[in-house]
Parts: structure tokens; sequence; C-alpha cells
């Protein structure tokens, strides 16, 4: 949104053979983390410490049903669970993705992260070096296979027959799993059970992308929990997952052994959690609503397609026009519009961009105009503030503040907050903990009646949330939208060319 009247609150997929695809891990989107040059953090295992820093770092694996980006929207079963749980804690949260399960056991050791959230077994062997948190539920392990063709024709028996039902049948039989996982460990213990017959493969693949490669027909077998098993077979009807190689084992969240305190806290609010109709609606959202999946398997759907919206191409060549990010782009439209291109707000402001049709006017646009249109002028309102603040606010990342706020409520008030901050003594050029907090006090008579301030009034908690909201969710489409990691999900158009007929 613009001016002071409107106050309110790719991964390019490629097709390469399965034995080079490496595991992708992604720091909120930039390669921060571990860097040569870069000292080790600082182990803070203490509740206190956690809450003094104010932030909940967690690294989570990116699927279909533990984190993803959906129409420009993060999502997943794992990311809402600890959105709820950063509430609970008054904590802001920090989320990072990776799928190599040793990476994530490596950076929770070294103190990168306080938590591992991901769909974790407990076993006896792992409890050995992390601690697991109170269960979020039980699942058991399953083999994925194919059904053979003419599945429907057959009768019951024909069916049971034509797919393993027998773990001894795998005799013989090479099966995908993820290195590390205990997928792995229980197919090692089954294998030296039957004789050591089961050709084991271990591949930097999290299981969701070994079972689209079982759909495919690129591999024969896999293994994976049931519930992910049961969901992936509504978009992969070929898909078997009907024969259990485990017991029923129950999966938790991962902290290091010497964070008792903050164990404590997540324990309680998990076991309090899981008796809520919260919980409930989430599991159902992801586990047993099969139409839900279905959606998701679209062509917003990032993880599988690479796209955040119908127009990332023109947002793409906009943002280059004027050196901007185009996630960090595409995160402003979506607060603006949420892609909605016919979207008007009751200030008037219109399209993408929600322009005023003051300013909309003077970048020649209506609201007639076209998508692309509006994303252009959109952007050249971007470049002119920049161009009005870049000799003052050199340091980019966060002249970037001070351009969002100022698309949101007007550069004047923005100009109006700094020189609150100059005169007095915080630093007019810093945004967080700085100009935003004299932005909040423009609603304060005290301070927008000050000789320095301009432009009066303004409700800049609206602004203040504005900014926060893009930048945040900013990181989220880094993390699933990094263009140095390699990706291993296929284009949802093969999918869907490929399904079970």
């Amino acid at each position: 949104m613009i001016e002071s009247l409107k106050y309110r609150a790719q991964l390019i997929l490629l097709l390469v053979p399965l034995a080079l695809f490496p595991g992708s891990c992604n720091r909120s989107g930039e390669p921060r983390f571990r860097d040569v040059d870069q000292m080790k953090p600082e182990r803070v295992y203490n509740m206190d410490l956690i809450r003094q820093r104010g932030v909940l770092k967690v690294v989570t694996e990116y699927n279909s049903i533990s984190y993803f980006i959906y129409r420009g929207q993060p999502l997943g079963f794992q990311y809402e669970m600890l959105q709820e749980l950063a509430n609970y804690m008054d904590l802001a949260l920090e989320v990072s993705v990776c799928n190599d399960l040793d990476r994530n056991f490596s950076d929770l050791q070294e103190g990168y992260v306080d938590m591992i959230a991901m769909n974790l077994t407990i076993t006896s062997k792992r409890k050995k070096e992390l601690a697991f948190t109170a269960p979020l539920l039980q699942t058991r392990q399953v083999l994925v296979q194919r059904k053979p063709l003419q599945w429907e024709l057959m009768n019951s028996k024909q069916q049971e027959s034509s797919v393993l039902r027998n773990q001894l049948d795998l005799d013989g039989k090479v099966v995908y799993v993820q290195a590390g996982s205990v997928y792995e460990a229980r197919l090692r213990s089954l294998s030296n059970e039957i004789g050591g017959g089961i050709d084991i493969r271990t591949v930097n693949l999290e299981s969701e992308q070994l079972i689209q490669r079982v759909a495919l027909g690129e591999i024969d077998y896999t293994v994976c929990d049931e519930n992910v098993g049961l969901v992936n077979t509504t978009y992969f009807p070929q898909l078997d997952v009907g024969t259990a190689i485990s017991f029923p084992q129950n999966v938790a969240w991962a902290v290091h052994p010497g964070s008792d305190s903050l164990k404590r806290v997540i324990d309680q609010w998990v076991t309090d959690y899981r008796k809520t109709s919260r919980y409930a609606i989430l599991y159902n959202k992801y586990f047993k609503n099969r139409h839900a999946y279905r959606n998701i398997h679209s062509e917003y759907y990032t993880l599988g397609s690479g796209k955040i919206s119908q127009f990332d191409e023109v947002i793409r060549k906009e943002s280059d026009r004027i050196g901007w990010d185009w996630r960090l782009m595409a995160s402003l439209i979506y607060q603006e519009s949420r892609f909605n291109s016919d979207a008007v707000s009751w200030a008037g402001a219109f399209g993408l961009m929600q322009m005023m049709p003051v300013t909309a006017k003077n970048y020649g646009i209506t609201r007639d105009s076209s998508p692309a249109e509006q994303i252009r002028a959109g952007a050249s309102f971007i470049k002119w503030l920049d161009d009005r603040l870049i000799d003052v606010i050199t340091d980019r990342d966060e002249r970037i503040k001070f351009i969002l706020a100022s698309y949101n409520i007007g550069l004047g008030h923005i100009q109006d907050a700094r020189r609150l901050a100059e005169r007095y003594d915080d630093d007019p050029n810093i945004w967080h903990g700085s100009v935003e907090e004299w932005l909040l006090k423009k609603a304060d008579p005290e301070y927008y009646t000050d000789p320095v301030v301009r432009y009066g009034f303004a409700r800049g908690i609206e602004t203040y949330n504005y900014v926060k909201d893009i930048l945040e969710r900013y990181e989220h489409y880094k993390n699933i939208l990094n263009d140095d990691a390699i990706a291993v999900w296929r284009p949802i158009e093969e999918l869907r060319s490929a399904s079970w007929q």
C-alpha cells in the first residue's frame, strides 16, 4: 500500500539421475551457516537465554506435509505447529530447511539451531545423542510399491498376490531409502533377519521425493511413515502402502541433550496441545483431508512447480530492472493483494500493487491496466523511493526496510520518524529498534506535534507489521526457492502426465 491514506494493518527443477542428487539445504535462503570464516555460534541451551535472544531457531524438512509454500503462503504440519509453539513461548520463529539428517544432527550439536522439527522416529540409538520431546504422533513404517496395471480389474485375492505382503519377499529386492534415516536402520535389521538379501541403496533424498520416483517407475521400492504414505496415495493412486515393516513408533522433535529447560517447556506444550481441537484440526488438515492434498499439488505448490504466482515471469523481469530480488517483490505483492489483480481497497487502492489513484496516474495506470502494467508501475515507484533514500541509507538491506515502510505509509511519515530518531539521539538510518519505534510513537500527540514532524499523526503499528510480515515471508520464499540449491522435486506437469490410469 502507498501513501498516508492507506493505513492498514526457481528453483528450476532439474531432471538429473537419482544417484546425482545431493541433499539440498538452505538456512533461511542464505549460506550464512557453516561459513568458513564464520565463528561457531555460542550454544544456547537455557530457556532463559533463548527468551533473552527472543528467537526460537529450528530446522525442518521441506515436503508437501511438513513445510512448503502454496499460493505464496508458508504452510505445513510442522510449520503450523511451530508457529503455535513460538506464539506460546512469545518468541519469534526462525525457520531453516534441510533434508540432510546428518547435517541437521550436526547443526543441533554445534548450536546452529535449537531444535530439529521433523517427524523423527524415537529410537534407542538416537536417544544416545538427542533429547526427544513428548511425542507428536504415532506411526509405523510401510513399504512403498507400485500396483500392477489393471489393478482395479482384479479381485481382492489377485490384488494381494500381485504386490509384496510378506517382509521376507524383500529378499533380493532393491530398496532406496534416505541415508541415516530410521528406514535405513529398519531395513538393515530386516535384511540381517532374512540373511542379508535386501539390496539397500541409501541416497540423500527425503522420503516423499523417493515416493515420487516409485510412482514414476524410476525405482521399485522405498519406505516411509504410514501416514505420509497414505496421503501420497491420494495423488498417486498407482502406489500401494499396505505392507508394514515395523511396529508402531513414536514421532517427536529433538533438542540438544543439554537443553533441559527448553525441553521441559516444549514437552508441556506438546502434551497439552495434543489434547486440543486445534491439534485435531491441524492433523486432519494434513493427514486426512485428501482433497486439500490434491489442491497443494497444483501449479502454485511452490515446492513442486518452482512458482509463487501466475505473475512470476513479470515479477522477475521488473525486479531485475530495479535491482531487487524477485522473491522480495513477490512477498510485497502477496501482502498487498494476495496476487489478486482485481483487488480494490476501501481507500481506492487497486490492483496487484495496490497503488492509490493519484500515484497510479503518475505512472500511467488505471484499474483497467494489465497485471504486467500494474507490476511495472509498482516497481517503478519502488525505484523512485530507493532513489530518494540511497544517499542517506547506504546499507542496502537496511534501505529495503525503509522502502517497504514508505510504500505502505508514505515517504513523508518515514522521514518524520527518521527526524524524531535523530532528535532523540537514535540512529535515523536503522529500522529495527530505532526508526520503527519512532514511527510507532507518531500515534502519540507528544510526538506527532513535535516541531520536526511535518506530516502529523500516523498509525505506525500497521506499517511496523507490514515490514515485518513481508520480510518474514521473504525468508520463507528464500527457503524454498533457493537458486543455489539443486532441486529434487519433479515439475507438477510431469507428475500429472505420469499419473496412473
